[in-house]
């Protein structure tokens, strides 16, 4: 009998050892928890605050700090998951021997025993297999977390930690994703739902199993009756309650193309910007987001319709959209195609396509500058350019839209209606050489050193378009297009801010000729598809030979759109498919809904000092101190030479 005593306490001794030696020696495995830095969603928000999107790579987790749980969560999930929490050291030993009862009784494992410590270590550092050396092992590193955490610390690990179903990690996430509320915000129900999900998160997921997540979610409710930390009549309320619950996407993706934006401009800087936790603030506002969808998706139906259902049409034709604030270059909506689940190219960052005519109002303003007016005269007429292509002597003999001569016109009416002829006499009076040098303030790369630039044979986003058009939607300032606004880490500490960037190009009053001149292109030109009554739109469309791009570029005195349309594989469009017919009904469409959402925006262009009225010919006219009126009127003529 002695013998039998001495052997058991020998192998207590060496059970004992064994599990010392095992647990200083696996002691390190705690680090990852003890040094928490899961991976974190990376938030999208627009201008107002409101949420763009969660990017996240496996996880989607938004962190909460200790000190940012209500604790009124603390004493639901104590309740239900582990009531002696705050008195235990890892383990609770009345509980394991009450299971192993439980356990022996039945012949298997039915009844766990674990402390919220344990869980914490099972869902993250071990795998969920029921092996006693695993529930060894779990113990060992729940006691040794317990040596290394407080309390406080291990909880908000916890509820960081465990998974709340729906693809939610973390309570916050869960609140967010399921109810639409931060913690704070929760009715004692919420809560009682969220802490009685890890569980069993599929079983529980109010979204698929809303009377079984009610059911566990009164079962916390009574847990926190029975030990007194809620009264009767809290108890009776809250059971009754049936909280909403939404059954959101993961993302809550609501501007793809902006996202896909973003990420790309941050993601070179910062290469954990999927998984670090960021809060990065956009300049873009979802109700234009909203209002620029509908209307280039009215563009699309509408050119669907024209041409039916043709299989290359629906295939190849997509459109872009950029529309900014063009007094300071925010992005406020942007859109890289008709379906972002269709096609995820971005067109209007990605694509270069050629702006025909929507480039001239920069050689025009070009010409203002050099002393021309609105009401100078230039030759609308026919001329034959002869140049050499290597050893070989071509001609070029360019021709108007409308096939058509018009002799001496104004510069006004040329760019009213787009006349090509006349936009190339014009290049070729002012000079490519000097057209080039005032064109170099605004960057553009591979501007063409011949009369071609003319016809806009350049190659230009949709975002790099609207880059150039504030020049004129800011009165002569130009600014660089402006997306992300603020970087924040996931400690809530400003990274990087980009400031609005401007620098002015023109005189304002020069600037205003310009855009006197546009507004009669909406009025009366080109781009009347573009008219809202009421609402002063200037703008210039564009297309190219045999229609391979059609444009819009426009502006009001508060904001800037510009619309492309076109084949992705740049075959040409049907025929008299124009920027006037394609590109600017989408204006129209998107400033008809901006003035009924926003009455409060200015309609009229303000004429700035140094623009100047006379009366011509029973009309009025405007000039100023650069661009005087022409002191005479030149006689309407024809002619073709060979230059």
């Amino acid at each position: 009998m002695k013998l039998l005593v001495r052997l058991a306490i020998l192998a207590a001794m060496a059970l004992f050892g064994y599990l010392v030696y095992l647990y200083f020696e696996i002691g390190h495995e705690v680090e990852p928890l003890v040094h928490y830095n899961p991976p974190k969603t990376t938030q999208i928000f627009d201008r107002n605050g409101r949420l763009i999107a969660n990017v996240f790579e496996k996880e989607h987790r938004i962190y909460v700090s200790y000190d940012e749980i209500p604790g009124r969560v603390i004493e639901a999930l104590v309740a239900i998951e582990d009531t002696l929490f705050f008195e235990h050291h890892g383990v609770n030993p009345e509980a394991i021997f009450r299971a192993l009862v439980k356990d022996i009784k039945a012949r298997k494992m039915v009844e766990g025993a674990s402390t919220l410590t344990q869980q914490l270590i099972k869902s993250t550092l071990l795998s969920r297999e029921k092996k006693i050396k695993r529930k060894i092992k779990e113990a060992l590193l729940s006691i040794r977390l317990e040596q290394e955490l407080t309390k406080e610390e291990i909880l908000e690990r916890y509820l960081n930690a465990i998974f709340f179903g729906h693809g939610y990690y973390g309570i916050r996430t869960a609140s967010l994703g399921y109810f639409h509320k931060d913690l704070d915000e929760l009715t004692l129900k919420e809560i009682a739902i969220l802490v009685g999900l890890p569980k069993a998160p599929s079983a529980y997921d109010p979204t698929r199993h809303y009377a079984n997540a009610m059911a566990r979610a009164n079962r916390v409710l009574e847990r926190m009756k029975a030990l007194g930390w809620i009264d009767e009549a809290t108890y009776m309320r809250e059971i009754k309650e049936a909280p909403k619950v939404y059954d959101d996407t993961l993302t809550q993706n609501r501007a793809p193309y902006i996202v896909d934006a973003v990420i790309n401009r941050l993601l070179p800087k910062y290469h954990d910007i999927r998984s670090g936790g960021y809060r990065i603030e956009t300049a873009a506002d979802l109700e234009y987001q909203a209002m620029a969808r509908d209307a280039l998706k009215y563009g699309y139906e509408a050119y669907r319709k024209r041409h039916g259902d043709d299989v290359n049409i629906s295939e190849t034709f997509n459109g872009a959209m950029v529309v900014l604030d063009g007094r300071s270059g925010d992005v406020l909506a942007m859109l890289g195609g008709v379906d972002y689940a269709r096609s995820a190219f971005n067109r209007a960052v990605s694509s270069r396509r050629q702006p025909g005519s929507a480039f001239k109002p920069f050689i025009y303003q070009t010409a203002l500058n050099l002393g021309y007016n609105p009401e100078s005269r230039i030759p609308d007429i026919a001329r034959t350019y002869r140049f050499d292509e290597g050893n070989t002597s071509k001609l070029w003999q360019p021709k108007n839209y409308e096939k058509d001569y018009k002799g001496m016109i104004t510069l006004r009416e040329a760019l009213v209606h787009s006349r090509n002829l006349a936009t190339i006499n014009l290049v070729s009076e002012i000079g490519i050489t000097t057209l080039h040098s005032k064109l170099d303030v605004f960057g553009i790369e591979d501007l063409p050193y011949n009369l071609s630039i003319a016809l806009g044979n350049i190659a230009l986003s949709p975002l790099q378009m609207a880059r150039l058009y504030t020049v004129f939607a800011d009165m002569g300032v130009l600014h660089e297009p402006r997306l992300v606004v603020n970087l924040y880490d996931d400690k809530g500490r400003l990274v990087e801010h980009t400031e609005s960037v401007g620098k002015e190009v023109y005189p304002k009053p020069q600037a205003y000729l310009m855009i006197d001149i546009l507004k009669d292109v909406v009025r009366r030109g080109t781009g009347r598809n573009a008219r809202v009554k009421g609402i002063d739109i200037a703008g210039k469309t564009g297309t190219t030979n045999n229609s391979v791009d059609t444009w819009f570029c426009s502006f009001t005195p508060d904001v800037e759109t510009v619309v492309w349309f076109g084949n992705d594989d740049n075959t040409p469009l049907p025929k008299h498919e124009t920027g006037g017919r394609t590109a600017a009904p989408v204006a129209r469409v998107f400033y008809g809904a901006l003035a009924k959402k926003h009455p409060e925006f200015m309609r009229k262009f303000e004429e700035p000092e140094g623009v100047y009225h006379a009366t011509r010919n029973g009309k009025d006219v405007i000039y100023t101190d650069l661009s005087p009126l022409p002191a005479v009127e030149a006689s309407p003529t024809e002619e073709e030479i060979i230059f």
